[in-house]
């Protein structure tokens, strides 16, 4: 078993006297002669870059100090690092871990340290990564992801397999990205566009934004609009506090809002439709000429046209079948007017 570890006293690397920047890193390995299937990588302040190569695997190691304006000499770095971190890069069994950390939980922020990774591997690997201050992307990978920020964005493109991430401060975007999705912000918008296959969204502090997504879809947020298009499959859709717009949605759907107004075009029927809303009007247009078993109530309710009918209606209530009956749709606007057109 070939086995080699990285640590600060021993690293050979090539000095450089001028000033650590974002663009420079303060370490490269090649890990060319390694069989990588793993990566695990921690660090207390910066960033984690995981892509999916198929030239040279390496790791960079990027250290820039979090007080400074002007950058920091390689020695002034090299004496911070060596005084209050622990910074180590190993390859053991076919699994790369690389881990920074800082020795005392209490260091003066004056000296701390953003040491950030960005780690080029074949593909086909799995991960387990984390950050307390620090955004963390994922591109051109296949396999199982697991990741977690306390303070940064997660970006994620093109990745296949079990994708599962959090972050309790930043957004997220996930774009071109297949299989078992599940992705959580406390803090942060959300983006996915051009993805496939199961997919939760949730974030309890910003908007949904679902863009060209094919599968089953479970997508929340306590404190943002929600908007769609282009959306296949089997969407559940619920805010607490803002707007819903669905355009071009092709399949069954669940949508609810407590403070907004919700805006629903389906071009094609699934199972169901279930909109809720619970402060504001609901506008559905449905397709022509199709069978629907309608449930419908409201402040005020109207459908156009209101064709081969049968059921009961009135001002703020109707029930019965469409075209002979069919996809049960129900519509519930606790204080708002619902407005359904068919085309």
């Amino acid at each position: 078993m070939k086995k080699y570890i990285l640590f600060l006293s021993l690293l050979s690397v090539t000095l450089v006297t001028k000033a650590q920047n974002d663009k420079e890193p303060y370490i490269t390995k090649s890990l060319s002669s390694e069989s990588i299937q793993q990566v695990m990588a921690q660090t207390s302040g910066g960033s984690i870059t995981i892509a999916g190569v198929s030239t040279e695997a390496k790791i960079e190691v990027y250290v820039n100090g979090n007080n400074s304006i002007t950058g920091l000499s390689r020695e002034e770095i090299k004496s911070r690092l060596e005084e209050y971190y622990t910074l180590s890069v190993s390859v053991s069994n076919n699994k790369l871990t690389a881990i920074a950390k800082q020795k005392e939980n209490n260091m003066s922020w004056k000296k701390s340290l953003s040491i950030s990774f960005k780690i080029y591997v074949p593909g086909n690997v799995s991960t387990d990564l984390s950050t307390s201050g620090g955004s963390i992307r994922l591109n051109d990978l296949k396999g199982s992801q697991s990741f977690r920020t306390s303070g940064g964005s997660l970006h994620i493109d093109n990745v296949s397999g079990s994708i599962n991430g959090a972050t309790s401060g930043g957004s997220i975007h996930v774009s071109n990205s297949n299989d078992e999705i599940d992705l959580t912000t406390s803090g942060g918008s959300i983006e996915a566009s051009k993805c496939k296959g199961n997919l939760k969204l949730s974030t309890s502090g910003g908007s949904l934004h679902l863009d060209d997504l094919n599968g089953i879809i479970d997508a929340s947020t306590s404190g943002g609009r929600i908007d769609g298009n282009n959306i296949t499959g089997e969407l559940s859709a619920s805010t607490s506090g803002g707007s819903v717009r669905l355009d071009n949605i092709q399949g069954s759907l669940e949508a609810s809002t407590s403070g907004g107004s919700m805006d629903v075009a389906i071009s094609a029927l699934g199972k169901f439709v279930k909109l809720h809303n619970s402060g504001g009007n609901i506008n559905l247009t449905l397709p022509r000429d199709k069978g629907l078993n309608l449930k419908l109530s409201g402040n005020k309710i109207k459908v156009d046209p209101l064709n081969n009918f049968s059921g009961s209606t009135d001002e703020n209530n109707i029930t019965g079948t469409l075209n002979g009956g069919g996809t049960p749709i129900t519509v519930k606007a606790s204080s708002g007017r619902v407005y359904v057109t068919l085309k």
